[in-house]
């Protein structure tokens, strides 16, 4: 990573934050200044201190599309790395012919030998490779090593719900009312005359998040990956964090503590259903009874991550889904088993919620949560 966008990062996150936006949106992405406000906040939340950590934020924010990966990558190496051909990054040949080595030549200096590629730059390539293959393996084909190296990186995705306009205003040079008491306050500095005319607008917060995740047997091998992710978003936005398989458990608290595997260890016994069975619509039920109307999920963005399957009665899921569109901003359902060939919500439970789901995506892995991330922060 190059020092100097490193220091620039420290020194002033919304600059280095702006310059990478403009960069991005000149290389055709379509990036606009609030993308880059939120790359600022996910680096402040993150603190990514090396090449991939910066990289996956980065990619998380700015990133909509799989089509948009390869400008976005060439952007991100000519600025972070400094170099012209993001092939570099990736410790690719160049394409120009490379002179031939004289081997009558007498050795080079130290200094000179010194400045060439070493070990180091083949650890960090090889790094950057095991990174990207990690990225794109499903959650569930993940032993335990590689679920530990995914870990900073699931925590490092910034899920940072859209804005919305509070009741409370405070003062803007734009605003679009004008504050009459502040502007008769400042016109005693001009004798009365009212010359600078003080307005006012209503501020803008960032909606609740609030995600359900399914442990029952069929999500057990993407449930821990998904715990990692809403471990992320608890301590950095403040999201709301329940499981659910036969009943519901809240574990917001548990996963607001400092070490994952604490977290896990306590949503696991939090949650004694874990691994069971699955009741969708029993599990909705308690949520929009106890939390959801009384003011958790209204207005929120609900993140459901379940592959549908119902044990219980599908028609009772289907209107609890109902309840929860009303009350919710939006409601985005990550199922992973959307990603399997021939893959179509047939089965009861989540054809009887989709007419209530806004987005359908998969989520089945650490490249497919490009998706989630625009999805929750979609739609303001």
């Amino acid at each position: 990573m190059s020092v100097d966008y490193l220091r620039a990062l420290e020194r002033d996150p919304p600059l280095a934050a702006v310059a990478l936006g403009r960069a991005l949106r000149a290389a055709g992405l379509p990036v606009t200044p609030d993308r880059s406000e939120r790359f600022a906040r996910a680096t402040a939340i993150a603190r990514p201190r090396d090449r991939a950590g910066l990289y996956w934020t980065a990619r998380a924010v700015f990133v909509t599309a799989r089509e948009q990966v390869a400008a976005f990558d060439a952007v991100f190496a000519a600025i972070v790395d400094g170099l012209v051909d993001p092939a570099d990054a990736r410790g690719q040949a160049p394409e120009h012919d490379e002179p031939v080595a004289d081997e009558s030549a007498e050795p080079a200096p130290l200094a000179e030998r010194d400045a060439r590629p070493g070990e180091d730059d083949l650890v960090v390539a090889t790094q950057a490779s095991a990174t990207e293959r990690l990225a794109r393996r499903s959650f569930a084909d993940l032993d335990a090593a590689e679920l530990a190296r995914l870990r900073r990186l699931l925590r490092a995705l910034a899920l940072a719900p859209p804005l919305r306009r509070t009741r409370r205003r405070a003062l803007a040079r734009r605003g679009e009312h004008l504050d009459v008491r502040a502007t008769l306050r400042r016109s005693l500095r001009t004798g009365g005359d009212p010359v600078r005319h003080a307005r006012r607008r209503r501020r803008m917060r960032p909606r609740r998040l609030v995600a359900l995740l399914d442990v029952s047997g069929s999500m057990e091998p993407y449930a821990r990956a998904y715990l990692l992710l809403l471990e992320g978003a608890v301590r950095g936005t403040g999201a709301e964090a329940f499981v659910f398989a036969t009943r519901l458990t809240r574990i917001t608290r548990a996963l607001r503590e400092g070490r994952a595997e604490r977290a896990l260890d306590r949503a696991a016994g939090l949650a004694p259903d874990w691994a069971g069975g699955t009741r969708l619509g029993e599990a909705l039920r308690v949520f929009n009874d106890r939390w959801g109307r009384r003011g958790m999920a209204r207005g929120a963005v609900v993140l459901v991550l379940s592959d549908g399957w119902e044990r219980g009665d599908p028609a009772l899921l289907g209107r609890e889904m109902a309840r929860l569109g009303r009350l919710a901003h939006r409601v985005v359902w990550v199922n992973p088993r959307v990603a399997a060939p021939g893959f179509a919500p047939l089965a009861g439970g989540m054809a009887a919620a989709l007419p209530h789901v806004d987005e359908l995506i998969s989520g089945h892995s650490l490249a497919a949560m490009d998706d989630v991330v625009a999805a929750i922060g979609r739609g303001g």
